[in-house]
């Protein structure tokens, strides 16, 4: 039954609506000032679209190591779990954009970093069908690989950046998230090169 459900197209999306809404919503909700709330609403954002992106990237780890009704729907799925987090990270990229262009300005290596991720994000996305597979031939696996790894990359620098900032909030972040990506990482890899 579990399969059946998570083998249509819809749930995916829908779990990005909710989570990327959802978290939105709670950063203006729990924030004391408006740049608080924005500040929030971009963190929180990005944290709720990392579970779909954890789900592309291992499900065919995943179905590798444990085959069954569950992972075999994922993978056939994985196509609507990268743009389910396309979506939810568009959420965060507008939470991002309006705390970094109002209140709070970046580092021009992390705008340029972060904006390479977004440029990979959504040229993964747009070529996410087979008229670009086909178009693509082997540079369509090259791109996605490529862009995946980089987007687990960013993911993974940033809660490597919360450990050593000061905030006792972020060091609790990094020590759940941080060994979180290198798990999942090291899922691939053993999926990869020991079974």
């Amino acid at each position: 039954m579990i399969a059946i459900f998570w083998d249509r197209r819809w749930p995916p999306f829908a779990l990005a609506l909710i989570l990327g809404g959802g978290a939105t919503l709670a950063g203006w909700m729990v924030g004391a000032s408006p740049a608080e709330q924005a500040l929030l609403a971009a963190r929180w954002t990005a944290r709720a679209a990392l579970p779909l992106f954890l789900v592309a990237y291992i499900a065919s780890s995943l179905l590798r190591l444990w085959p069954g009704e569950v992972t075999r729907a994922l993978v056939r799925r994985r196509r609507q779990w990268g743009l389910s987090f396309a979506l939810a990270h568009s959420i965060h990229l507008g939470a991002l954009l309006y705390n970094i262009l109002i209140f709070d300005s970046r580092p021009l290596l992390t705008l340029l970093g972060g904006g390479l991720a977004y440029v990979l994000i959504y040229v993964m996305a747009a070529t996410s069908n087979d008229a670009s597979m086909r178009m693509l031939g082997k540079w369509w696996k090259r791109l996605h690989r490529f862009g995946i790894h980089y987007i687990w990359l960013i993911f993974t620098l940033s809660y490597l950046g919360r450990f050593s900032d000061g905030d006792s909030g972020h060091f609790m972040t990094a020590i759940t998230l941080f060994p979180l990506m290198i798990a999942a990482l090291a899922l691939r890899l053993y999926a990869r090169f020991c079974r």
